[in-house]
């Protein structure tokens, strides 16, 4: 299945730079987010991991009927 792919990209000038390009990105972004992660307060991190149970703040600020 590759050699099928990969031989229609042999006639393409400059394509073996997207592969690099999209490692560099996904590295990027990953260790940004990591380090937002890692720098985020303590008490940010409990406040988000209890939002999917927090039933009653949710229906109570979104109530628009």
């Amino acid at each position: 299945m590759l050699k099928f792919i990969s031989h229609n990209f042999d006639g393409i000038d400059g394509i073996e730079i997207y592969p690099i390009i999209s490692l560099l990105l996904f590295f990027i972004i990953f260790v940004t987010m990591l380090i937002i992660v890692l720098k985020m307060p303590k008490n940010k991190i409990e406040e988000i991991s209890q939002l999917p149970l927090d039933n009653d703040t949710n229906s109570k600020e979104n109530n628009h009927e």
